[in-house]
């Protein structure tokens, strides 16, 4: 929906299983058009579609396209971003680090996402611009060598010329955010900075290249590297990166050690996601939440806090003494209000709901996230 005359916020639905197309269709007639009816009964609905490999393979033949085209249409709705990071299966799966995989190092990466912008601009109200998020390149575990970076940055560059030219036939405005996320190959604002510069470098064409592909700033991600969101914004405008969607999410934040805490952050372990965790002041990152905890009952973890990679709803804060990153996410809107014209598309990501534990987990997913639009309509409208 617009909240700004040029700002669209949707909630993307990896929410919701999408193993194929038409497990993808059936969340979106189930629990998308509830939520609808709830938040936005009497005008034009924006839809965070999130497509696997699969999905977009069957979307694509023309029959099946034609059939969402019209029933967007007959239910008002329509859609602006896609969630082209997922490659396969995101839900009741062991995901963990495979959610990486392929990088953009391959060309099955490199396919699917072409075949993700095409059926975007066929899905685009006229006007309205269009965006796909992304693998920040790879993931750092993946030991990637100097051949791996090499096909990263010719992969993207492939994509580049792909998506200026649907941007050109179309008359629309098409744009890829990669991602930085926890441990990948780029997770930190500065690292996000120095990967363009490499990508940029010795291209003949940087200032196209720009408007084409920039960066999906996470508020969760950002947040678990102990960023300051007007300073991580900041810097990526003076580095000329384009933000091409953001992310509103929260991630977990601890600050009290007691055994009583610790047994409440077991709940958080669960088999399908990574949950990296971040810690300070020693700058340690766990891959995964039951390392941290290990290390923390075996006494070779003494930080005074962690941040953890698990999405936390907008409007719901953990039981205390656990807190959440949501000041990283409130100040990033409010850099916003200063700055309009800094992003346009807007997409609530909270994706954990089916592993959360059974304190933040009281209602079904279409009730969790008419909430989540509740708690931030106000404050954009604001």
């Amino acid at each position: 929906m617009l909240v700004l005359p040029k700002t669209h916020l949707a909630y993307c639905t990896n929410v919701h299983p999408g193993r194929d197309w038409a497990e993808t269709f059936h969340s979106l007639q189930t629990h998308t058009l509830a939520v609808k009816r709830s938040v936005c009964p009497n005008s034009r609905y924006a839809i965070g579609l999130r497509l696997s490999a699969s999905a977009a393979q069957e979307l694509s033949h023309p029959p099946t396209l034609v059939a969402f085209q019209r029933w967007l249409d007959q239910e008002d709705c329509y859609v602006f971003t896609i969630n082209g990071f997922p490659y396969g299966d995101f839900h009741n799966t062991r995901v963990k680090e495979n959610v990486y995989l392929p990088d953009w190092s391959s060309p099955d990466r490199l396919a699917y996402t072409k075949q993700v912008f095409d059926l975007l601009v066929q899905l685009l109200p006229d006007g309205v611009a269009g965006s796909v998020s992304t693998v920040p390149g790879s993931f750092k575990p993946f030991n990637t060598t100097p051949e791996q970076l090499a096909a990263i940055h010719e992969n993207l560059y492939q994509l580049y010329q792909h998506i200026d030219k649907l941007s050109e036939k179309h008359h629309t405005d098409l744009h890829l955010g990669l991602e930085p996320e926890p441990l990948c190959l780029f997770e930190t604002t500065p690292e996000t900075i120095a990967f363009f510069e490499q990508f940029l470098d010795k291209r003949p064409d940087p200032t196209a290249i720009r408007q084409r592909i920039g960066v999906n700033y996470d508020t969760c991600h950002l947040a678990l590297q102990y960023e300051d969101a007007p300073t991580s914004l900041a810097a990526l405008q003076d580095a000329g990166i384009r933000v091409s969607k953001i992310h509103l999410s929260s991630a977990l934040k601890v600050r009290d050690f007691s055994q009583s805490t610790l047994a409440q952050l077991d709940t958080f372990c669960e088999p399908t996601y990574l949950h990296q965790t971040l810690a300070t002041p020693t700058r340690h990152s766990y891959l995964d939440l039951p390392h941290a905890l290990a290390a923390r009952r075996a006494g070779q973890d003494t930080a005074a806090e962690w941040r953890i990679h698990f999405h936390i709803p907008l409007h719901a804060q953990p039981a205390a003494p656990l807190e959440s990153t949501a000041d990283h996410l409130e100040a990033t809107i409010e850099y916003l209000k200063a700055q309009p014209d800094l992003c346009q598309h807007l997409e609530m990501e909270t994706y954990t709901w089916g592993v959360m534990p059974s304190q933040l987990q009281s209602k079904n997913p279409a009730e969790q996230i008419i909430a989540e639009y509740q708690y931030l309509l106000p404050i954009l409208h604001a």
